[in-house]
C-alpha cells in the first residue's frame, strides 16, 4: 500500500474522530438529554439507557421487534455459538439452569435461577454442584424438559469433529483428561454415558467436578449449557433450527439474510421468571454493507443492531448531529490491543517487545479507533474494567496515559539497544481486511514506529478466516506476523472466563489460537491454577491482578483502548438497559416495543 493513500486513510480517520468527539462534547454540555424525559420525537435521551433502564413502563406485549446486523452468526446452535450477540440473542429460544440477571450494569452479570428453582446446592468442598428443575417448563413441543436434556446438550460440546466452534470450559472442567468421546460415539444405550452429570431423575442434575472451579455456576449460565433434546439433535445441522426450550421459536431461517422468531405458544411465563417475551415477533435482517445498515436504524425501518458493536464512523456523525438522544455511549468489556507473538524474531526478545510498546503514540492509535469518546479511554493494561480485579487506567506500566501518552522515543531506543537492535528492524502487522477502524490502527501504529527505526508492513487478512490465518502459530511463523491486531471480551466475568485462553499455555492450540503470544510462563501458568481451585471471592480478585500484572511486566501486549461504542436504539423502545453480562451492550432478553 503506497504511503500517500495510507496517509489520506489516517488524516480521514483523525477528522472523524474530531468531529465525533466536538458532537459528544455538545451532547454533554446539554445538547442531549441524559434521562429517562425523552425528547419531543420520542426518543428517551442521550444515555438514558446506559447501565439504567429507559422507558420501562412503557412496554407493551405485541408486535415486531426488528434487530438489523452487518454479520449473521458463527452458528445459532447453543453449542456452536461464540460470538457474544448469538448469547444475547439466542435467550429468545434456549434456557440455561441459570442465567444472568435481567438488569442494568454490573447486577446483569450476577446469576439468577432460570430453569432451575435456585441457583446451585454446593457441597463436597466445592466439586459438587445440585440443582432441582422448576415445575412447567417445556419444548416448543409441549414435552417437559428434563434432566436429561440438559446432560445431552452439555454432552455435545465432546462431539468437536461434527460440532467444532463453541466455548468448551464444562468440557475441559467436567473431563480433564478427555475421556468421553461425546454422544454421537457414546456406546452407552441412552448415549448419556458422561460419568462427571447425574440425573437420578427428571428433576434433578447433579454435576460432580472431578477438580474444584470455583467459576464453574458461570459456565452453566452460558448458552452452550442449553437443553437440547436427543431426538431433535439434527447435529451440524441444528443451528439452521435449533428446538425452543424459549419464549420464541424459529419460524424462518436463511443464512446470511434473515431470522424470524415467533412466539412459542407452549412457553408458560409462570415457568420463567427472568423473560417478559413482550413482542410477538423478534425479527434479524442482515446487511451487507454496515453503511446502509446504519442509515435504515437512523431512518426508523429497524430497532437496534444486533451485532452491538455501535456505528460506522458515517452514522455515528450522522446520529450525533441529529438523533443524540437515540444513542447510548457504554464502556464495553473489550480491550482493542496488539500482541508480539514470541515465534517471530525479534519478538522473543522482551526488550524489543517493550521497545514497540514505548515507541507507540497511543493517544494516536485512541484517535484512530474514534477517540475517547467513540473509540475509548487510552487501554493501559489488559483486563477490562468489567472483570474482578481490574485497577483501570489506575495501572499504567508503560504510562501510556500520561507520560508517554504519544510515545517515549529515547526510552523506546534504550530497549532496542538492550535487544541487540540499535538500529531497529522490521516486521509485519497483521489486520483484518473487515475492519476499517483496525486498519486505521495498523496505520497509525506503523507511523510512530518509523520513529524509533521500526519499519512495518501492514498484511490485510480476510477476517472470516481469522481462526486459520492468525490463529494458526505455524501460519503466523511462516508469514512473519510480529504484531497481530485484535480484541478480546470476556466470556464471563473473572480472569479465567477473559484472560485464560489468551495467557495460559494449556491453550495455545493448532488451530484457532486466541493466545497469540504464545504466552507459556510457569509463573502465569500456576496463578491461573490457584485461581479456579480459591473459592474466596477476595483472594479470587486480588490472584486476578497479579495475573494482569505477570502479563504486563512480559511486555506480551500492546493495549489500545479499554473500548466504547455509540449504540443506537429507535424511538420505538422501551424497557432498554446496557449490562455486564454482554461487555456493555443491550440486554435483549425483555426489549419492548412502547405502548
Amino acid at each position: 500500500m503506497s504511503t500517500q493513500r495510507t496517509t489520506g486513510r489516517r488524516k480521514q480517520a483523525v477528522a472523524a474522530a474530531a468531529v465525533v468527539a466536538a458532537l459528544l462534547s455538545t451532547a454533554a454540555c446539554g445538547g442531549g438529554n441524559d434521562d429517562d424525559g425523552g425528547s419531543k420525537d420520542g426518543a428517551a435521551g442521550f444515555n438514558a439507557a446506559n447501565n439504567k433502564v429507559a422507558q420501562a413502563s412503557l412496554a407493551k406485549k405485541g408486535g415486531e421487534l426488528k434487530f438489523a446486523g452487518a454479520q449473521d452468526a458463527d452458528s445459532w446452535d447453543t453449542t456452536r455459538g461464540y460470538y457474544g450477540f448469538m448469547w444475547n440473542f439466542s435467550r429468545y429460544y434456549s434456557r440455561t439452569l441459570v442465567t444472568g440477571k435481567a438488569e442494568p450494569g454490573a447486577a446483569g452479570a450476577e446469576n439468577t435461577p432460570d430453569l432451575a428453582t435456585s441457583t446451585a446446592k454446593i457441597t463436597d468442598g466445592g466439586k459438587t454442584y445440585t440443582y432441582t428443575l422448576r415445575d412447567g417448563i417445556t419444548w416448543e413441543d409441549g414435552k417437559a424438559i428434563t434432566s436429561k436434556d440438559i446432560k445431552y446438550g452439555i454432552e455435545r460440546m465432546w462431539a468437536q469433529d461434527v460440532l467444532s466452534g463453541g466455548p468448551v470450559y464444562l468440557k475441559d472442567v467436567l473431563d480433564p483428561k478427555n475421556e468421553y468421546k461425546g454422544p454421537y460415539k457414546d456406546k452407552s444405550k441412552d448415549k448419556l454415558g458422561l460419568k462427571a452429570v447425574e440425573t437420578p431423575d427428571d428433576k434433578t442434575i447433579v454435576f460432580k467436578l472431578p477438580k474444584v472451579n470455583s467459576d464453574f455456576e458461570n459456565m452453566l449460565a452460558m448458552t452452550s449449557a442449553a437443553p437440547v433434546r436427543q431426538d431433535k439433535d439434527t447435529k451440524s445441522k441444528y443451528g439452521l433450527k435449533p428446538f425452543s426450550s424459549g419464549p420464541y421459536k424459529f419460524e424462518s431461517y436463511t443464512p446470511n439474510k434473515k431470522l424470524v422468531l415467533v412466539r412459542n405458544e407452549n412457553w408458560k411465563q409462570s415457568s420463567d421468571p427472568v423473560r417478559k417475551a413482550y413482542p410477538d415477533k423478534v425479527s434479524l435482517t442482515f446487511f451487507t454493507n454496515a453503511n446502509d445498515m446504519d442509515q435504515r436504524l437512523i431512518n426508523g425501518d429497524y430497532d437496534l443492531d444486533a451485532n452491538q458493536t455501535g456505528l460506522s464512523p458515517q452514522g455515528r456523525t450522522t446520529a450525533l448531529k441529529q438523533h443524540r438522544d437515540n444513542l447510548d455511549n457504554p464502556v464495553s468489556g473489550y480491550i482493542r490491543y496488539a500482541a508480539f507473538p514470541q515465534s517471530v524474531k525479534p519478538f522473543d526478545n522482551e526488550h524489543c517487545r517493550k521497545a514497540v510498546i514505548y515507541g507507540a503514540d497511543h493517544e494516536s492509535l485512541q484517535t484512530a479507533r474514534g477517540g475517547p469518546i467513540a473509540g475509548g479511554a487510552i487501554g493501559t493494561n489488559m483486563l477490562p474494567p468489567s472483570v474482578p480485579g481490574s485497577e483501570g487506567q489506575k495501572y499504567d506500566p508503560y504510562k501510556a496515559a500520561t507520560t508517554n501518552k504519544n510515545g517515549n522515543v529515547a526510552k523506546a531506543k534504550e530497549e532496542l539497544k538492550a535487544c541487540g537492535k540499535p538500529n531497529g528492524f522490521k516486521t509485519t502487522i497483521a489486520v483484518r481486511n473487515n475492519k476499517p477502524v483496525e486498519v486505521a490502527t495498523a496505520e497509525s501504529l506503523q507511523a510512530s514506529l518509523k520513529k524509533i527505526g521500526v519499519t512495518v508492513d501492514i498484511d490485510q487478512y480476510d477476517g472470516a478466516q481469522s481462526s486459520g490465518i492468525i490463529g494458526s502459530p505455524s501460519n503466523v511463523k511462516k508469514k512473519g506476523y510480529g504484531i497481530i491486531i485484535m480484541g478480546w471480551g470476556p466470556d464471563f466475568p473473572s480472569v479465567q472466563g477473559y484472560g485464560m485462553p489468551l495467557w495460559d499455555s494449556k491453550y495455545i492450540l493448532e488451530s484457532a489460537n486466541n493466545n497469540f503470544a504464545l504466552i507459556d510462563d510457569k509463573s502465569i501458568d500456576g496463578l491461573f491454577d490457584n485461581f479456579v481451585k480459591e473459592l474466596d471471592d477476595t483472594k479470587k480478585t486480588e490472584i486476578s491482578t497479579e495475573i494482569n500484572h505477570k502479563v504486563m511486566e512480559g511486555g506480551y501486549y500492546l493495549p489500545f483502548v479499554f473500548e466504547k461504542f455509540i449504540n443506537w436504539r429507535s424511538n420505538r423502545l422501551a424497557n432498554v438497559y446496557t449490562t455486564d453480562n454482554y461487555s456493555g451492550t443491550y440486554d435483549f432478553v425483555n426489549l419492548g416495543l412502547k405502548k
